[in-house]
């Protein structure tokens, strides 16, 4: 997901291992090759917002991408399902000139890392205009702006191809429409229907897609040679949001559309590789 025009925020850096122990004393799980060191498994009351330990609002419309949607910092748009779920949630209303709302959430100046696993296990909307994404943007963006920055898009998914998902990177030489992608169609079933794991492998000079544990995209700094720098041996932070219309999604929902739908987020895992 491209991203321009981003309303910056003052930046708190933690350290790793003090972000990590934090977050992950109460988890654990045996993953060969590598060791939790943050998670959020979003357990909590209904209507109880993300846990601001780790997690901002963006709050505002378009990002650069051409989108509909307002993202507020509401429950209505962002908030814990009670049944151990992150629903980020988009609606067809009226709001601050815009005909939808959504939710846009970052870990920003709370949570960030070079290298490692980064895992979520989620459930996805369905219908023409949706696009929900789980991704990872540079923490020197406010810097050096974006492409610079560089982004890893985990998962994007166009709610009208209820059986693909789209694993991409952006950098200098190969952002927008040149991003480095792959799309991945999976043998059965849908993502709407039930919840998948989304998950990229990253270590220092290449990055690989699973869904469900399948191997389905690879970059390398070789990949990008003759298109621009490498720009990914810095820390990243996560992004979840759903956005609607914009240049990905393929165009505003069509009247038949459902709203509202949610992305369900039953967690989110970051390891290290294992020492």
């Amino acid at each position: 997901m491209r991203l321009a025009g981003w309303q910056g925020r003052p930046w708190v850096f933690v350290a790793l291992f003090a972000v990590g122990l934090g977050a992950c004393s109460d988890w654990s799980e045996d993953l060969e090759g590598w060791e939790l060191v943050w998670s959020d498994e979003f357990d909590g009351p209904e209507g109880q917002l993300p846990d601001p330990r780790w997690w901002n609002f963006d709050v505002g419309t378009d990002w650069g991408n051409q989108q509909l949607e307002y993202d507020t910092d509401r429950p209505e748009n962002a908030s814990l399902d009670g049944n151990g779920n992150l629903a980020i949630t988009a609606r067809r209303e009226s709001f601050m000139g815009r005909s939808y709302t959504s939710a846009r959430i970052t870990t920003a100046g709370r949570f960030e890392q070079a290298y490692g696993k980064f895992s979520a296990r989620i459930k996805l909307p369905l219908g023409q205009g949706y696009w929900p994404a789980f991704w990872l943007l540079g923490s020197d963006f406010e810097t050096v702006g974006w492409p610079q920055s560089g982004e890893i898009d985990v998962m994007e998914y166009r709610g009208q191809e209820p059986t693909v998902v789209h694993g991409t990177v952006h950098g200098p030489g190969y952002s927008a429409g040149r991003g480095v992608s792959a799309r991945y169609a999976i043998p059965s079933g849908r993502l709407d229907d039930d919840f998948h794991v989304y998950s990229v492998e990253w270590e220092e000079g290449v990055i690989r897609w699973y869904l469900d544990d399948e191997l389905f995209h690879v970059v390398t700094r070789t990949t990008v040679q003759g298109r621009g720098d490498w720009v990914f041996d810095h820390p990243f932070y996560i992004i979840l949001n759903v956005a609607i219309g914009g240049t990905f999604s393929g165009g505003a929902p069509t009247p038949d559309v459902r709203f509202p739908q949610s992305m369900l987020v039953d967690w989110i895992r970051v390891y290290e590789q294992a020492r």
